[in-house]
């Protein structure tokens, strides 16, 4: 009987390995992809070691491997969204904007080149499909689950996909690596954005864009410092000001708390609780609903604000088509612009998500500006 042609995206490390694996355990022909996304000599960058791994590996497994360049739609997609998020004030997300533009897109053209009628990655989600809906679930590993990273998919790329590791535990992952033999058994876990690598990040972000030296400034507007450039900067940062703790007789560092993009200026606080950390209401745009969008507002669900973080209880108030205020049960530290937010149900189902682009800072005095005046007067009602 003829095996059903599956395309795999293997990059190299231990993961999208025991996936093929996995997969040929459940009978399937396994065609492995591997993308290359970055094309840049002088970049410590492992690349070329993980394509190295990648070849051992479906030797090893007796799997074919294409090499796909597309490194011209990842700087016109991605990069360049990724710069320009710089340049605005925001901290981007190049990861998901990847999965979204790129990635399952490339899988899904090969598959049909070559007649396979499924695809799949080494990621720590899970999915079941209810009269022909699919459902986006987080991984039973929940210390490993980057469900929150496909955030941004539909059903058209949910439908045929496959997560091999949605039930496997990370340890359990190595085990099979090592019993099969693979090279990449004990590889360490890659970590940070791809194309930067081991680079400094400001030496590489500085390489591409202008920046200008301005003020580091207290809340009460004392001059503490000078900056390199505002886009080095995030909300909640600690390393790289450059202050210490000699202009306080508080005994605690500094943290970056707000940002004026306008006048270059940023903003610090001392504690790492400082309340000008904390925001109880944001603004989010352009939220990709997997399934369907609710029919009624306001909506409760659990949200990360970002990867790694706790689901945190919140409610949904829908502005227009494509904004939304999100109101949290209790407040919420170092919410960053420009980085996503991805929400869930009790059952861990990921219902969607979008960008955030507003925040309130309720000690500032700082609270949201409604873009649609007439919606201030009803909500209130709910979010005093």
């Amino acid at each position: 009987m003829k095996k059903e042609k599956i395309v795999l995206g293997i990059s190299g490390g231990v993961d999208s390995s025991v996936a093929a694996v996995l997969l040929q355990q459940d009978g399937y022909d396994v065609r492995g992809v591997f993308m290359k996304n970055w094309d840049d000599k002088h970049a410590i960058c492992s690349a070329e070691d993980d394509y190295a791994d990648a070849l051992s590996v479906c030797k090893t497994l007796n799997i074919s491997l294409k090499k796909i360049d597309y490194t011209a739609q990842y700087k016109d997609k991605v990069f360049k969204q990724f710069l320009d998020d710089h340049v605005h004030g925001l901290t981007p997300n190049p990861d998901v904007l990847c999965n979204k533009e790129i990635k399952f897109e490339v899988f899904q053209n090969y598959a049909k080149e070559i007649g396979a009628t499924k695809i799949a990655t080494g990621h720590y989600a899970d999915k079941h499909t209810t009269d022909s809906t699919c459902y986006l679930k987080k991984a039973t590993d929940q210390s490993k689950d980057q469900s929150y990273f496909l955030h941004q998919l539909g059903q058209s790329e949910l439908k045929n996909t496959i997560f091999p590791l949605g039930k496997m535990l990370k340890k359990d992952v190595r085990s099979i690596a090592k019993k099969y033999s693979l090279i990449n058994h004990n590889k360490k876990d890659s970590t940070g954005i791809c194309f930067i690598g081991e680079r400094k990040y400001n030496d590489f972000v500085g390489k591409y864009l202008t920046v200008k030296r301005g003020d580091i400034q207290s809340l009460n507007g004392e001059i503490l410092g000078k900056h390199d450039g505002h886009i080095y900067f995030t909300i909640g940062q600690r390393k790289g000001l450059g202050i210490g703790a000699r202009f306080s007789a508080e005994d605690k560092p500094w943290y970056v708390v707000k940002k004026d993009i306008k006048n270059n200026i940023v903003f610090v606080a001392q504690g790492e609780d400082h309340p000008a950390l904390f925001s109880e209401t944001i603004i989010v745009e352009h939220i990709n609903w997997i399934n369907e969008k609710p029919d009624i507002f306001p909506k409760e669900y659990y949200a990360k604000v970002r990867y790694r973080d706790k689901d945190k209880l919140c409610t949904i108030f829908s502005l227009d088509n494509t904004s939304y205020l999100i109101k949290f049960k209790s407040k919420q530290k170092a919410i960053t612009l420009g980085q996503s937010i991805v929400f869930y149900n009790k059952e861990s189902v990921c219902i969607g998500g979008g960008i955030i682009s507003k925040r309130d800072i309720p000690f500032l005095k700082e609270n949201i500006d409604f873009a649609v005046p007439n919606l201030k007067k009803n909500l209130m009602q709910f979010i005093q």
